[in-house]
This record gives structure tokens, C-alpha cells and sequence, in this order.
């Protein structure tokens, strides 16, 4: 049995499922409460079950992996032949995800080096991949650990949603910046920023903050060799118009990733939800 550094993140990673399965990485899921079941993300709930509960006003909630469920995947990971394992997660601002990958960490039967990447969902997975490589190619787990940290350093992610209740609902962004959205009836642009989901810009129609959400990531992108994921929830039709365009605008692009976000980040954004994650290599 070879000895390797393995990879594990969260299911709002947002890996596809054959990229996973071909670096190696191993997701942790989350667990989304609708109304008094709890399902795990990925597996139990699928996206249209939630935006359908989302639309009739229904309870959505969601909770963390528990420690236990970390634990037995730390374990399982080191008897597949780990010598260790670097486990990269979505922003602690966000989840107690990572608390509980560390209480986890203290018992494994291999090292594991938690980090908080500040980032969720391609955001989160491009850190996955850029670790997976350098594990793949015999680094150690502190090589991973950097080329994870600095992926994350130079990723961006922005978001528009049709509203920000949801978010509101979930605590997830201020009541105040959500009343004022609510207020003047305009359409928020939201940023990742040290870990957290910030207003950036407010936009008075849905297509103007498409056309902009578009501008920024094709700035943000500028000439440098870029991955880009776009992102949505229940709008596929938005997110593929999204991603011709930013083909067609963006010089340095590698690769681009489309894909509907799981039922976390869906319970916090709503339906409607379009993003685009821009990260250089």
C-alpha cells in the first residue's frame, strides 16, 4: 500500500464528482434541515427539492458535520494509506465546519492539517485541486497546505442574488444591509471578503447586475491564465449565458466549470443565485 498525502474538503466544495474521484479527494458533508428531516447534502437532498421548499416559504436550515462524522473519515482515509491529510473547508465565518474537522484532527490516527480557506463553494474546490496536485506529484502536506493557501489568496468570488432575505434569514449578512436592499427595491452584488458574504454593489434591475456581475469577473480576470466556475440556483439557463460570455471575454481562460450549487449554500442565497469564481493559477 503506498503511502500519500490525501486530500479531504466539504461537499460546498462543489467538485464534480468525476474530478474527485480522479484526484483522489474526499468530501465531508453537510447536513441541510428541511422542516424536521435532516438530510445530507449530495446524497439525500437534491437542489430542486430545496429551491421547491425554499419557493413555498418552507424551514430550511442547515448544521455542520458533527466531529464523529470527521473522525470516521480521518480514519478511513488513513487505512486507505494516508500518511496524512490536509482537510480544507469553507470560511469559519460562515460554519462551524472547521471547528469541528479540528476537534476531529486531535484523535486521527495520521497528521492532519486543518485549514480555513476562507472560501465556499469552486472557491473552496479550486484550493481542493490546487492541493491534490501538489499531493499527487509526492508533495508533502505542508506543500499542499501552501499551494491550498495560496490559491485561496488570489481567488474571487462574487454572487448575485435575487433578494437577500435568505441570506438575512440565516444570519449569513446584516439585517441592516438587507433592509436597505429590501428598501430601495434594487438588486445586490455580493463578495467573498475575509471569509465573509459582503455587499459590494447594488444594482437597480436583474439584468444590469448580470451584466455587471459578467464585467467584474471579466476584470477580475484580466490577461492572467484563470479558472473560472459559474455558479447558480434553479437558473441554468442564466448560468450557461453567463459562462458563453465570459468564454468569449476572457483571454486567459484555462478551465470553466458550470454547476448548480448544492442545497447549503442554496438554503442561505435562494433561487435565482448566479455566481462566478475567478481564480488564477
Amino acid at each position: 500500500m503506498s503511502r500519500h498525502v490525501a486530500i479531504v474538503t466539504d461537499s460546498t466544495a462543489y467538485l464534480p464528482p468525476r474530478m474527485m474521484e480522479r484526484h483522489g479527494i474526499t468530501a465531508v458533508p453537510l447536513t441541510v434541515v428541511l422542516g424536521d428531516r435532516a438530510l445530507e447534502e449530495g446524497t439525500e437532498i437534491s437542489t430542486r427539492s430545496l429551491a421547491q421548499a425554499l419557493q413555498k416559504r418552507r424551514s430550511v436550515t442547515t448544521s455542520r458535520p458533527s466531529p464523529q462524522v470527521f473522525a470516521e473519515t480521518y480514519r478511513r482515509v488513513a487505512e486507505s494509506g494516508a500518511s496524512g491529510i490536509v482537510s480544507l473547508h469553507l470560511s469559519a465565518e460562515l460554519s462551524g465546519t472547521y471547528d469541528a474537522a479540528v476537534l476531529a484532527a486531535r484523535e486521527a490516527p495520521v497528521p492532519v492539517r486543518v485549514v480555513d480557506t476562507g472560501m465556499v463553494a469552486m472557491a473552496l474546490g479550486f484550493c481542493a485541486l490546487a492541493a491534490a496536485e501538489v499531493a499527487e506529484a509526492g508533495g508533502t502536506m505542508d506543500e499542499a497546505v501552501t499551494a491550498a493557501e495560496k490559491r485561496a489568496a488570489g481567488t474571487s468570488a462574487y454572487f448575485y442574488v435575487d433578494t437577500l432575505d435568505y441570506l438575512r434569514r440565516g444570519g449569513r449578512i446584516g439585517a441592516a444591509q438587507a433592509l436597505l436592499g429590501s428598501a430601495l427595491a434594487v438588486k445586490p452584488l455580493l463578495q467573498l471578503d475575509g471569509g465573509r458574504i459582503e455587499l459590494l454593489e447594488k444594482v437597480r434591475t436583474a439584468s444590469k447586475a448580470i451584466a455587471r456581475l459578467e464585467e467584474i469577473a471579466a476584470e477580475r480576470a484580466g490577461g492572467a491564465e484563470v479558472d473560472i466556475a459559474v455558479h447558480h440556483l434553479a437558473a441554468p439557463e442564466r448560468a450557461a449565458a453567463l459562462a458563453d460570455r465570459l468564454r468569449a471575454r476572457v483571454p486567459g481562460l484555462a478551465d470553466l466549470h458550470v454547476s448548480e450549487v448544492g442545497a447549503v449554500i442554496g438554503a442561505h442565497t435562494g433561487p435565482g443565485l448566479l455566481g462566478a469564481v475567478v481564480s488564477p493559477r
